[in-house]
């Protein structure tokens, strides 16, 4: 996820630097608006990556020479079922779209509720982190998170 989270990062910079760029000499504000939104969007999406990268460490794919089948049966880590990020995010992004239709005062409280969406994304825990969660539904051996326990073991 290192080279996804680099490869980001790299769009948000160059985004910001042409914002940057053309902000000083086109003093067009549609332009500049699109530009920073690509940088804000390449940002939030390079951000992720770099929160992931630390949060899971290297793949197995990041890695040269390792063959297709390691990750195979992986499971991915999904938002718990009981957040409220995603309800939070399309309020944000409704008042803030809507703000900008009315006035700046509601912009800028939709830009305070999509924070917090995007936070809640973010940062969000997983569901049953650190559990057992064995596709059987048992808890597996002294916290490794895995069902592999023998099948005469109670």
């Amino acid at each position: 996820m290192r080279t996804e989270a680099w490869l980001f990062t790299g769009v948000a910079v160059f985004f910001l630097g042409i914002a940057a760029g053309y902000g000083a000499l086109a003093r067009d504000p549609a332009g500049l608006a699109a530009l920073t939104v690509a940088f804000l969007m390449s940002g939030l999406v390079a951000a992720f990556l770099w929160r992931q990268y630390t949060r899971t460490g290297i793949r197995p794919e990041d890695r040269p020479g390792t063959p297709v089948r390691t990750t195979a049966g992986r499971r991915f880590p999904l938002p718990p079922p009981y957040s409220y990020a995603p309800l939070t995010t399309a309020a944000g992004a409704a008042l803030l779209g809507w703000g900008v239709v009315e006035g700046v005062w509601l912009c800028c409280a939709g830009v305070i509720v999509l924070a917090f969406g995007v936070f809640g994304f973010v940062f969000g825990g997983r569901d049953g982190e650190g559990e057992g969660d064995g596709e059987d539904g048992r808890e597996g051996e002294a916290g490794t998170g895995r069902g592999d326990r023998a099948p005469g073991d109670a």
